[in-house]
C-alpha cells in the first residue's frame, strides 16, 4: 500500500509563502538574489532576554538606503546558514529588483529561535507591563533592533505575511513601533473559532488533525529541520475519517495526548474566556500604520479573518488608512501563482500577478520609500465573480446597495414573495455514516478546488434539497454577506444546518443556441456556510433542540462579490453534513462533542418548513446593475 505522508500535506497549504509554480525564471531569479544580495544572520534578543533567530538579506547597493520588509513566522525561515540562500525573497521578483532590505524571523519557540510557543497568543503584554511579552512586543523590539543595527537601511519598515504570518503582520499594529509604516495582513487569522478549525462550532477534523500533528509536537530545543508527520495507509480522507469514529480516537489512536493545542481545544468546545482571549480583533484600534488587508473569496481556511480585520480596522482607525483586496484565490494563491482559475473556476487574466503589480508593490512603494511617486489609492478592491472582472469601492459593503430576500417554498422553488399557508416543509435523514461529502474528489479532505466546484454530485442525494429561482431575466450582482434564517426541527436532539449559495449555468449558449458541453447546466458553489445547531442563540452557551419543535436558526454566510449573468439560476442546498471537511454531528446532544461515544451518532430526520408561520429564507445585498 502506497503511503500519504501527512507532513507534506500540512506543508502544502501551511508554508510561510506558498510554494511557487514552476516557471521558466525560477532559476534567473535566484541568480539575481545570490548576485544583488548579502546574507546575514542574527539572533536578536527581546526585553525579557530571549533571542529570535533572524536572517537578512540586504543590497549590495550602498548608495542609497532602504526600506525593510519583514515578515514573522512559525514556519521556519530557511534555508538556515549564510551561504545558503533563498530562492525568492519579496512577494514578486519586482520587489527584489526595486530594492528592499528583507527580514524573515523564527517567532519566539519556533524553530531556531528561542523561547516557548503559544498558539495565538493573547495580546495582554501591555496589560501585564514591566518586561512582560506577546507577539506584539516581540516584533516592536525586533524593529527596534532592526533600524540600529542594519546598515544602509531608511528607518522605515514594513510588514506582510499570509495566513499564521498574516496574523503576526496584524498584531504589529498593536502599540507599534514608531518605523513600521505600512502593514499587509493577508488571510490572517482573526479569532480560531471562526478560522481555520471552526466555524459557528462545527470542527475541521483534517484541518487540525494534519496541522497539529507536526505544528504542535513539543520541543526541548531549537533545531532547523522539518518534522516529518505520520503516514497512513490511504489518500482517501473521506474513507480514513469516516473510520476513525469520534473525535475522542485522535488522542486515543494518534496523539496520544501528547500534542497540548490539541489537548487544550477538545477541552473548550464553546467560545468562551479560552477562545475570546485569542481573538485579535479586540486589539485592532489605534492602529498606526498604513493597512493593506489581502484575501481570497475562494479561501476555505482564512476567509472570516480578513473580512473581520477590515471592518474592525476601518471602524475603529481611520477608514481612509485601512484598505482591503478580496480576489479570486484559494490560500495564498495571490503569492504562488498566476492566479488564473480556481479549479474549474476561469476567470480570462492573471489576477494574481495583476495585484502584486498594480497593488501591492505600489502600496509598499509608497509608504516605505520616500522617493517613491507610486500610489494605491484604492479603499476596497474586489474581484466581482461571475463577471470576472475587478471592482472599486469607497468602503465594503457598498453603500449604493438595495436589499433583496428570497423565501424558501414548496415545488422546491425560491421566490421574492412570502409563502402561503401552504407551503409546507420538506424533510430529508441525515446519516452519520453515510455523511455528504464536501467534494467529488478524492482528497484529504482539507484542499482548495472544492470551493467553486460544480455541485451536481450533492444535488442528486437524497439528504440534500435543493430550491431555486426561475431563470434570471438580468444580471443580479450580489455584494456583501448573505443572511440565512432557516425554521427548522429534528427528531433527535442536534444538528447541523450548511446552507450553499449556488450559479446554475443554462444548458445552452445564447450566443450559438446549441448545447454548451463544456459548462452546460454548471452548478458553480459560490459561497457556504454552516451552524452548529447547538449554537443558534449563543457561541457561549450551547443548547439542545426540543425533538419536533419548530425552531428559528439564523446565521451569516461570509461576504461575496458575484454576479448572476442572465439566463443562470440561483439555488440554495441545505443539508447536514459538509465531510470530512467539517466533523459530523452526533446527532445527540452532547455537553462536549469531542467525549462524544460511537452510541452517540445516530440518524435523524431533519424538516425545514417554508409556510406562511415559518417563513425560511436568504437575505442578500445587491447592487445596482451597470
Amino acid at each position: 500500500m502506497r503511503y500519504l505522508r501527512y507532513a507534506m500535506l500540512v506543508i502544502a497549504s501551511c508554508v510561510m509563502t506558498p510554494a511557487v509554480s514552476a516557471a521558466p525564471d525560477k532559476d534567473t531569479r535566484a541568480e539575481y538574489i545570490r548576485s544583488h544580495y548579502a546574507k546575514y544572520e542574527y539572533n536578536i534578543p527581546m526585553r525579557d532576554g530571549t533571542k529570535l533567530f533572524t536572517s537578512v538579506y540586504i543590497p549590495y547597493d550602498q548608495s542609497k538606503s532602504w526600506p525593510m520588509l519583514m515578515q514573522r513566522t512559525p514556519y521556519r525561515v530557511a534555508p538556515y546558514g549564510s551561504s545558503d540562500f533563498k530562492t525568492r525573497l519579496g512577494p514578486s521578483e519586482k520587489f527584489e529588483q526595486e530594492g528592499y532590505i528583507f527580514v524573515f524571523q523564527d517567532v519566539r519557540g519556533k524553530q531556531m529561535s528561542e523561547g516557548e510557543f503559544v498558539n495565538m497568543r493573547p495580546q495582554d503584554a501591555y496589560k501585564r507591563g514591566k518586561d512582560a511579552v506577546d507577539d506584539a512586543t516581540d516584533a516592536y523590539d525586533t524593529i527596534e533592533w532592526l533600524v540600529k543595527n542594519v546598515p544602509n537601511n531608511n528607518g522605515r519598515v514594513g510588514q506582510w505575511g499570509i495566513s499564521y504570518p498574516g496574523y503576526y503582520t496584524s498584531v504589529s499594529g498593536i502599540n507599534s513601533h514608531k518605523a513600521l509604516k505600512a502593514i499587509s495582513p493577508q488571510a490572517p487569522i482573526a479569532d480560531w473559532f471562526f478560522d481555520d478549525f471552526h466555524r459557528n462550532g462545527a470542527f475541521s477534523t483534517p484541518m487540525a488533525f494534519l496541522f497539529f500533528d507536526t505544528f504542535d509536537a513539543p520541543r526541548t530545543e531549537p533545531y532547523p529541520y522539518r518534522l516529518e508527520g505520520r503516514k497512513v495507509t490511504t489518500p482517501d480522507g473521506y474513507e480514513f475519517f469516516r473510520d476513525l469514529g469520534p473525535l475522542a480516537n485522535v488522542n486515543k489512536n494518534y496523539f496520544h495526548g501528547e500534542r497540548p493545542f490539541w489537548n487544550e481545544l477538545t477541552e473548550h468546545p464553546n467560545y468562551d474566556d479560552y477562545w475570546q482571549a485569542r481573538n485579535v480583533l479586540q486589539h485592532l484600534d489605534k492602529v498606526k500604520p498604513a493597512v493593506l488587508v489581502v484575501g481570497g473569496w475562494y479561501d476555505t481556511e482564512d476567509l472570516y479573518g480578513p473580512l473581520a480585520t477590515y471592518q474592525t480596522m476601518s471602524r475603529k482607525n481611520k477608514r481612509d488608512n485601512v484598505q482591503i483586496v478580496m480576489g479570486p484565490w484559494y490560500h495564498g494563491q495571490w503569492i504562488g501563482d498566476k492566479g488564473s482559475n480556481m479549479g474549474e473556476a476561469r476567470f480570462g487574466f492573471e489576477t494574481s500577478v495583476w495585484f502584486r503589480d498594480n497593488v501591492l508593490l505600489p502600496f509598499f512603494n509608497q509608504h516605505l520609500k520616500e522617493e517613491s511617486e507610486d500610489k494605491y489609492e484604492q479603499t476596497a478592491t474586489m474581484f466581482e465573480t461571475g463577471a470576472n472582472r475587478w471592482r472599486f469601492f469607497g468602503q465594503w459593503p457598498p453603500a449604493d446597495t438595495s436589499e433583496k430576500t428570497l423565501y424558501l417554498t414548496k415545488g422546491d422553488s425560491l421566490f421574492e414573495n412570502k409563502p402561503d399557508k401552504d407551503g409546507g416543509a420538506s424533510d430529508y435523514v441525515s446519516d452519520p455514516r453515510n455523511p455528504v461529502p464536501h467534494s467529488a474528489a478524492i482528497s484529504r479532505g482539507w484542499d482548495r478546488p472544492y470551493m467553486a466546484e460544480d455541485q451536481r454530485f450533492t444535488a442528486r442525494r437524497p439528504d440534500v434539497l435543493k430550491f431555486e429561482t426561475e431563470p434570471m431575466t438580468s444580471d443580479m450582482t450580489v455584494a456583501g454577506e448573505v443572511n440565512v434564517n432557516l425554521w427548522v426541527s429534528t427528531d433527535k436532539t442536534a444538528a447541523d444546518f450548511v446552507v450553499k449559495i449556488i450559479d446554475v449555468f443554462p444548458g445552452v449558449d445564447e450566443n450559438t443556441n446549441e448545447v454548451d458541453k463544456e459548462t452546460g447546466d454548471r452548478h458553480e458553489l459560490v459561497r457556504w456556510g454552516i451552524i452548529r445547531g447547538r449554537f443558534r442563540d449563543s457561541f457561549s452557551e450551547p443548547k439542545p433542540f426540543e425533538p419536533g419543535k419548530p425552531t428559528q436558526v439564523s446565521f451569516e454566510l461570509y461576504d461575496l462579490l458575484h454576479d448572476f449573468k442572465r439566463g443562470h439560476r440561483l439555488q440554495i442546498q441545505i443539508q447536514s453534513s459538509i465531510f470530512p471537511f467539517l466533523d459530523m454531528n452526533p446527532q445527540t446532544y452532547v455537553d462536549n462533542i469531542f467525549h462524544a461515544t460511537e452510541e452517540d451518532f445516530v440518524r435523524a430526520q431533519h424538516t425545514i418548513y417554508h409556510d406562511a408561520v415559518h417563513p425560511s429564507s436568504v437575505t442578500f445585498n445587491v447592487l445596482p446593475s451597470q
